[in-house]
């Protein structure tokens, strides 16, 4: 449907080279990062989510897509997802370091990946490829609150820093990035990708899947920093780890859900 023998397969690849190098690099070499220690120690829990997760279940979704596995293949654009915005959210957000031109060309082989390979996509087969009785108004409703929640959670911040010279829980231009990347990419997709999957619209198919995999990793990254906070004394106990670790939960539920309801196994 997508990937399948074409130069898709070793530029994916390529990506996950980039990937492997920026992660255990950032892993074994933390003095490259340039930011305040608060910052250094998101990027741990980042690299180590992105090692050890997100680089394998990469890997995974290349090889069953290029056998022209359905599942494989939303799973892969799930991870394209996953990447675009961790680079992203590094280039722009991290003091600028030594992994600059790996972060330039890890989001925009992302970004080509993902534009080249949504117009190839055959909706009809797609859509037919879904079980009649896959709960999309659950798992839609769902993400679409995610979204409206993490939305709701960044303009409440913004709004009191703006209008009731409330503090922001950062340092405001860091916290200018995250919220900028969050609100434009992350709420845009699970808004987007929740709306259309409950109205069984067929790109709700295609965007609820990246959106979902995308969301599921980086709640279990915000996960694992939470509890590395709490581990290393910055926070006590339980701090947001209860929140995230059942957002991460449940959004990796609903991926699970709704990859398992492809019942058309190849394209």
């Amino acid at each position: 449907m997508l990937i399948r023998k074409n130069a898709l397969y070793p530029l994916s690849f390529a990506l996950a080279a980039l990937m492997l190098i920026q992660a255990a690099l950032g892993l074994l070499l933390p003095h490259l990062y340039r930011d305040v220690a608060w910052i250094k120690a998101t990027w741990f829990g980042n690299d180590l989510v992105t090692l050890f997760l997100a680089l394998p279940l990469f890997i995974l979704s290349i090889l069953l897509a290029n056998r022209g596995s359905i599942r494989g293949q939303l799973l892969w654009l799930g991870m394209l997802g996953y990447a675009f915005y961790n680079y992203a959210y590094y280039l722009f957000g991290a003091a600028l370091n030594a992994f600059f031109p790996i972060y330039v060309a890890s989001l925009a082989l992302s970004g080509i990946l993902l534009v080249i390979s949504i117009p190839r996509i055959d909706l009809a087969v797609l859509t037919a490829s879904f079980r009649e009785r896959t709960p999309v108004r659950m798992i839609g409703g769902f993400l679409t609150f995610v979204g409206i929640g993490l939305a709701s959670v960044w303009l409440i911040m913004w709004a009191a820093y703006i209008f009731a010279a409330k503090p922001t829980p950062i340092e405001p231009e860091a916290f200018k990035v995250v919220a900028a990347i969050d609100i434009s990419f992350i709420v845009t997709m699970l808004g987007s990708g929740g709306l259309l999957l409950w109205q069984r619209n067929a790109w709700g198919y295609v965007i609820a899947p990246i959106a979902s995999v995308l969301s599921a990793l980086y709640l279990i990254v915000l996960s694992v920093n939470s509890f590395l906070a709490i581990q290393r004394g910055a926070a006590a106990a339980p701090g947001e780890l209860p929140v995230w670790g059942t957002l991460a939960f449940l959004t990796a539920l609903c991926t699970y859900l709704l990859l398992s309801n492809v019942q058309k196994e190849r394209a």
